[in-house]
């Protein structure tokens, strides 16, 4: 009888070891993906506008490298190869987004771009701020 519950904890802890590798797994990919969308590499999910905050990005690489220095040593192999493949790959996309050169300063012609739907829902600050100087009361 022992036999049988010792087998269905050692079963219940591997389950559990592999629900805290993939919730690992997402974590990582979760905060690559959020890193590589403010390098401007991938467009927003609901926009679908292109963002680009190098220093926003910054800190979701640093909140990934500080993960591979705290984490040293108790990953798993795949753990470890995803965390550190993620990172080159943000790496090499930081340093092309900050290399990459701009026009001027002014934003990328894809940052301006609206969706319809939010377009037509609401006005640009300028708009409102030139309506409400020349507006005629009675």
């Amino acid at each position: 009888m022992s036999d049988g519950q010792t087998s269905a904890t050692q079963s219940g802890i591997g389950g559990q070891e592999e629900i805290l590798s993939a919730l690992f797994a997402q974590l990582v990919m979760q905060q690559a993906n959020m890193a590589m969308m403010l390098l401007g590499k991938v467009p927003h999910p609901e926009t679908g506008q292109v963002v680009k905050d190098i220093d926003a990005a910054r800190l979701f690489i640093d909140q990934l490298e500080m993960l591979e220095a705290k984490t040293k040593g108790n990953l798993t192999k795949e753990e470890s190869a995803l965390l550190k493949q993620s990172l080159m790959n943000l790496r090499l996309g930081f340093v092309e987004a900050v290399e990459s050169p701009k026009s001027s300063g002014a934003p990328d012609k894809q940052e301006l771009k609206r969706p319809p739907e939010q377009a037509a829902s609401s006005t640009p600050p300028e708009e409102d701020e030139h309506r409400k100087k020349f507006t005629k009361k009675y």
